[in-house]
């Protein structure tokens, strides 16, 4: 988890009231306040509830006074999933609370009250409230935070609550929904293996643990050990299964998408968010609005309206080094299932000479990510993600690189690689990729361009 950044301009947050009409104030910002958390525990990840819950009845189980919860987990897909679902309940006026992670420039971004995102006067004071009431027991800073976003979610009206898993499901700190309104796994592959289990089956073991008894989840297309193994956990919870293939399909045809589901069928456009991948999203999407009663007019503005950073976003516009005629792409995908999707994704875009500049965190593997790519792309250029002292160096990343037949050299810093890698061919197509916190960086340096 990277360091908050209080982008506000506010240095103290000032008087809260909450809807019990309790007063509560704190002199420290929502950042020192994060900084301090990151010290409860001595590891990043501990996957267990016991803590969350014990915090969360300290809190007055806040996460028992949510509106209707859809909760999402899986693989890859889960944050765009979120997003279009999103999408189309707003555009029918309905108004949703929002929990994802990690963020990309501030903390702030993980919790949207009512359609807004958290105000540094509240986030600071939710905070404060949750480390008094923690008293120093050991917590992860996941954890906390979560109970912070419950307990905001509790004190203001919305008609749903979006939450998006942060690791897993059965243990995540998210899971503490006793009767969520629906529950949505994303397709799942290998990831977080030292946290989820080695193989597909292990780690669809944990996805599936947001099952709950009666309550539907809407699965999207998944590998036959992954399909089994949730196949298995519904029958165990009596939870209805809308999977892909089954109770729902998509299709991609020219210009549009064709949805059924037993409820008949739509025409909708291609996904705004690009990538055959987002197909698969926009279908899960979809099936969970027509759950909803969503309209027609919902399911299309789902799929044209959502709004999601750092998923092939374009950015030649913000950089100088950027000759016209030359391209740069954003993406935060960092595993293989990412490295696939990326490689369908270039090789439906017009052919020129693409270009990756990657960094990726140390639990990650590049060659994994990679391989995938390998025969989309001119070459690689590795760094280091700023500020993350368990990223991979530049050099480690280029030696793997280099070592699936990849023309492959490292830099010291992505403006630094743009410059090189346009300085040889200015109608280069460059990707910058490999991890949601070097996402983050290049984002953060665009708001700090904006604001000079």
């Amino acid at each position: 988890m990277g360091p908050a950044f209080a982008v506000f301009g506010l240095i103290a947050a000032e008087r809260y009231i909450n809807q019990e009409n309790t007063s509560l104030v704190t002199t420290d910002t929502s950042d020192s306040i994060l900084q301090r958390m990151m010290t409860l525990h001595p590891k990043v990840i501990d996957l267990t509830l016991d803590r969350v819950l014990t915090l969360l009845e300290r809190l007055g189980n806040p996460q028992d006074k949510l509106p209707q919860v859809i909760h999402i987990a899986g693989t890859n897909g889960k944050g765009s999933t979120l997003a279009m679902i999103r999408a189309g309940l707003e555009s029918m006026g309905k108004r949703c609370h929002v929990y994802t992670s990690p963020h990309l420039v501030k903390f702030h971004e993980r919790i949207t009250i009512a359609g807004e995102v958290i105000s540094e006067v509240e986030l600071a004071a939710l905070l404060d409230e949750c480390e008094r009431l923690n008293a120093g027991a050991p917590i992860t800073y996941f954890e906390i935070t979560t109970c912070a976003a419950f307990l905001a979610f509790a004190r203001h009206k919305a008609d749903y609550c979006l939450l998006e898993v942060g690791l897993g499901g059965r243990l995540d700190a998210t899971n503490v929904i006793a009767s969520p309104a629906m529950t949505v796994i994303t397709p799942i592959s290998k990831d977080h293996e030292q946290y989820l289990g080695n193989s597909i089956a292990e780690i669809a073991g944990e996805k599936g643990g947001i099952l709950k008894r009666g309550v539907p989840c809407v699965v999207a297309e998944q590998v036959a050990e992954a399909s089994q193994v949730i196949g298995t956990l519904a029958i165990e919870r009596d939870s209805p299964l809308l999977q892909q293939g089954e109770y729902w399909t998509i299709d991609s045809r020219e210009n549009q998408v064709m949805y059924r589901d037993q409820s008949g069928q739509l025409s909708l456009p291609l996904p705004r968010l690009i990538g055959a991948h987002q197909v698969v999203n926009a279908g899960a999407a979809v099936t969970v609005l027509r759950q909803l009663w969503a309209d027609d007019i919902a399911c299309v503005r789902a799929l044209r309206d959502p709004q999601w950073p750092a998923r092939m976003q374009s950015l030649e516009n913000y950089f100088p080094e950027v000759p016209v005629g030359g391209e740069v792409w954003l993406d935060g995908g960092h595993n293989e299932a990412a490295g696939a999707a990326l490689a369908a994704v270039l090789a439906d875009m017009p052919s020129r000479a693409t270009y990756l500049i990657c960094g990726m965190l140390n639990s990650k593997s590049v060659t994994g990510f990679l391989a995938p790519l390998a025969s989309r792309i001119s070459g690689v250029t590795g760094i280091a993600i700023p500020q993350q002292e368990n990223a991979f160096c530049g050099e480690f990343v280029a030696n793997c690189a280099a070592e699936l037949g990849i023309n492959a050299d490292s830099s010291d810093n992505f403006r630094t690689a743009l410059s090189r890698i346009f300085s040889r061919d200015r109608r280069a197509r460059v990707l910058i990729c490999g991890s949601l916190y070097l996402a983050g960086e290049v984002l953060r340096e665009i708001k700090k361009n904006d604001l000079t």
